[in-house]
């Protein structure tokens, strides 16, 4: 920028003494006086708007940390001011007040762990996630948040995308049943405690779906009950595409605390308790119609769909 001023300044000069000369004072001595005055003056202005304008620009590419809950980022202000109308457009062009951590970095108490994705489409204008990239959702929120209206509006086809690929489905359960005996203690009165016994059904499903949406989806209707909480079980994804449940049938005289000492987990839907396999498998395949799977008549067997030890379901385009 001030190789471009030195550049300008000759035909600068050039100009200002054309005008001189054309209005020059009869005195060579005033002449000489206000030329050079006139001059200094002129080249010292451009000097201090070029040095502040360079200081401006200097400030704008220098580094600048982030701690975005609890994750560091280093970026610049013009990056962060890419998309003025934002949040971050707003927070770093001083229209919004900001907080400090006690390092002095700019703090945002949001998830750090996908700010990468808005960071990074802050710098490209592009939305690159990972083929295997789980946390659409959260993605969303964030960007919402945010107010990068682009990057909303990139996610929202990005969804689109994804939903249309996964048109074609398969889903495959797998049951297993089995009793067990569990021992516990009945508190009968102060300071008097009986052994006790009783026979619980245990149940395990093995969930395989080329669908990691329908099985997220899946994961948001049903709920484990355990230490007197419902809790999504969309936490117990093994991977995108496998869901292992194990559950236990209410047990007749056992303690409310008894199922948590030992770890015995029940399974909900909303509004209802999953206690047996006939209940499980009804509201697999009511949320599954509702997401346009069918059943395989080819396979499996019929024996296995009705005594609830196999399910398969396709869904096609």
């Amino acid at each position: 920028m001030l190789a471009g001023l030195e550049s300008f300044l000759p035909n600068f000069i050039k100009y200002v003494w054309g005008w001189y000369e054309s209005s020059r004072p009869s005195s060579p001595a005033i002449h000489r006086h206000l030329t050079n005055d006139l001059l200094s003056k002129e080249l010292r202005r451009l000097r201090e708007l070029c040095y502040s304008q360079h200081r401006d620009f200097s400030i704008m590419s220098e580094p600048i940390t982030l701690n975005v809950g609890g994750k560091l980022y280093t970026t610049s202000l013009s990056t962060l001011t890419s998309f003025p109308d934002s949040m971050l457009g707003a927070m770093f062009s001083g229209k919004m007040p900001t907080k400090r951590d006690s390092q002095g970095n700019c703090f945002i108490d949001r998830d750090g762990k996908v700010f990468r994705y808005i960071l990074n489409f802050l710098r490209t204008s592009h939305l690159d996630l990972p083929e295997d990239f789980q946390e659409m959702g959260l993605l969303r929120r964030e960007a919402d948040f945010y107010q990068v209206q682009p990057l909303i509006e990139a996610l929202q086809e990005k969804e689109v995308e994804l939903s249309k690929a996964e048109k074609n489905a398969m889903l495959n359960i797998t049951l297993d049943q089995r009793t067990q005996t569990v021992h516990f203690t009945v508190r009968e009165a102060p300071q008097i405690y009986s052994l006790s016994s009783s026979n619980m059904e245990v149940f395990s499903a093995h969930v395989f779906s080329t669908s990691s949406l329908f099985l997220k989806l899946l994961g948001s209707r049903l709920y484990y009950c355990f230490n007197g909480n419902l809790s999504s079980i969309s936490s117990y994804l093994q991977d995108p595409n496998h869901l292992t449940l194990d559950w236990v049938a209410t047990v007749e005289g056992l303690p409310e605390e008894e199922y948590t000492r030992q770890n015995l987990k029940r399974l909900w839907t909303a509004n209802k308790q999953i206690n047996s396999f006939q209940v499980f498998v009804e509201e697999v395949l009511k949320i599954a119609m509702s997401d346009g799977f069918c059943v395989d008549s080819s396979h499996p067997h019929a024996s296995d769909f009705m005594n609830n030890k196999i399910i398969r379901l396709i869904r096609y385009k």
